[in-house]
């Protein structure tokens, strides 16, 4: 459309801010190719970008002040009991909680001695009491809400911060943003940040557009709590065992573990992560980092997140960035609710591992293998390019690390699969038919991919087998399992010696348990 993207960060609720978090908005937003042409670490003429540093340099305070001259908020010195209270009193009476506004607002005398006796001090926005706010939203049209049933509600918190509502509608105000693009969930606070906006008489209003939710297969909305809610689950199904472990490799208290396994605080992501991972959970991707980390690449995740609630208008699903700017419109938008169909976000993946540029692809992959911490990072980019190759049809960047670590594993850390040994190493012939891949291989002078594959497929006609019955056992003496790149380019990429050595120790290693 022409604009400037702001990256701006609502930092107002100091409980949930944390720069972990700060700063994992900002290495997404990056990893998702989508850059911001001003915010923080790029600056620009509206700045400063963290609402936290806005406050500092008091810019929300005279726009406070102006209200409370004008009469259109005032002071309030109720306690978290009393408003509790309240919306108790509310739900009795099976009506929505509106805070009840005082006849007579504090004077400054009041809120002076409300301080001074260590009490909560917040100020409110006094709402017209009568009237129809109407919403004009791009997607849904026209939405009206009764100014009676939104209630005063705070713009200054207790301990000096202004809320997301008061906030927001400064800053877009002061940054002359034209567009506010959010979820629906977000549709019940534009009334009330219409209101403030004329209050405050900032003029024309910006554009509102508020996008469908996304919903998980289960139903529900789509959402961050999954994450530790899957964890949670896993650790009372352990019976509370190893608390002491679990905590340690979060970097956590053993009362913090407990306390989240209670229900009573939720660490940050990261801490959730390294518990998980101790404790051998699978969490669902919910965050862009956990799809990072599951090997999906950027360009499939925007590609599947444009879809959600918005078409191009034909039948394209596979596209590139600069084909979804060139085709979007917000009109497009749809109201209903989009499914978060990870098969389909599977399938778009395993297409932009196929169609990408082959530099660019091996460049994400080294990236996915360092925030893994893949023992393949020692590999060089010829060799990692091999892989790539020999995985075609691949699913994920975790689905070619899975298939290729064998590769640059120590020969001691080769975990044998169970199953693929007794089925294929110790039933019949196969501990024998290694032996006889083993000769065979130690006299090849010539250790290429075709000359391999040569001596596999002449040694299967030899014993009158077919191919798998001598380039399975292989398969295991190398790699442990059943699963791995192609048998040809395994074995060539591995090596003469080092396949050798790792047939010599299977065969070692099991020659004792053989079935007769």
């Amino acid at each position: 459309m022409g604009g400037k993207f702001i990256l701006r960060i609502e930092d107002t609720d100091q409980k949930r801010n944390t720069p972990t978090a700060r700063q994992q908005v900002m290495d997404d937003l990056r990893w998702l190719g989508i850059e911001w042409d001003e915010g923080p670490e790029v600056g620009g003429a509206n700045g400063p970008y963290l609402q936290s540093e806005r406050k500092e340099k008091g810019i929300y305070d005279g726009y406070v002040k102006k209200l409370l001259d004008e009469q259109k908020a005032y002071y309030c010195f109720d306690t978290a009991e009393e408003l509790q209270v309240m919306r108790e009193e509310a739900e009795a009476q099976k009506k929505g909680f509106v805070y009840t506004r005082p006849e007579r607002f504090p004077d400054e005398k009041e809120v002076e001695k409300a301080k001074a006796g260590g009490g909560p001090v917040t100020v409110r926005f006094a709402v017209p009491e009568k009237g129809t706010v109407v919403v004009r939203d791009v997607v849904r049209g026209e939405v009206s809400f009764d100014s009676g049933e939104i209630g005063d509600f705070i713009i200054l918190k207790s301990d000096g911060f202004p809320t997301y509502n008061f906030a927001c509608v400064v800053d877009d105000y002061l940054m002359k943003v034209t567009h506010v693009i959010r979820g629906q969930e977000h549709l019940m606070n534009t009334p009330g940040q219409q209101l403030l906006w004329e209050a405050l008489g900032f003029g024309e209003l910006p554009n509102y557009v508020h996008m469908s939710v996304t919903v998980s297969e289960s139903g529900g909305k789509l959402s961050k709590r999954e994450r530790p809610t899957a964890l949670r689950k896993a650790i009372k199904a352990m019976g509370g065992a190893g608390l002491k472990k679990l905590a340690e490799a979060g970097g956590a208290t053993v009362e913090e573990v407990k306390g989240f396994v209670e229900g009573k605080a939720t660490p940050d992501m990261p801490i959730v992560d390294s518990m998980a991972k101790y404790a051998g959970v699978e969490l669902p991707e919910i965050n862009v980092v956990d799809f990072f980390r599951s090997g999906y690449l950027p360009e499939t995740m925007v590609n599947f997140l444009s879809l959600l609630g918005w078409n191009p208008g034909d039948k394209r699903e596979i596209m590139t960035a600069a084909e979804l700017t060139e085709a979007f419109d917000l009109t497009r938008l749809t109201k209903s609710n989009s499914l978060f169909d990870r098969d389909k976000l599977i399938a778009f993946n395993t297409e932009h591992i196929k169609v990408i540029e082959g530099e660019r692809l091996l460049g994400h992959f080294k990236d996915y293998l360092k925030v893994v911490e893949s023992p393949l990072v020692a590999a060089d980019d010829k060799l990692l390019s091999k892989m790539i190759r020999a995985c075609e049809g691949a699913r994920t960047l975790a689905d070619i690390e899975r298939k290729s670590r064998f590769i640059v594993l120590a020969d001691e850390r080769i975990e044998y699969d169970e199953k693929a040994v007794k089925k294929v190493l110790l039933k019949g012939e196969g501990l024998e038919a290694l032996r006889a891949v083993r000769e065979k291989l130690s006299e090849m002078e010539e250790f290429t991919h075709k000359a391999i594959e040569d001596m596999l497929r002449g040694l299967a006609e030899e014993r009158g087998v077919g191919l798998g019955k001598v380039a399975q056992p292989l398969r295991v003496a190398i790699c442990g399992t059943t699963i791995s790149l192609p048998i040809f380019e395994s074995v060539e990429m591995l090596a003469k010696e080092n396949t050798l050595r790792r047939i010599d120790n299977t065969i070692e290693k099991f020659e004792t348990r053989a079935e007769i």
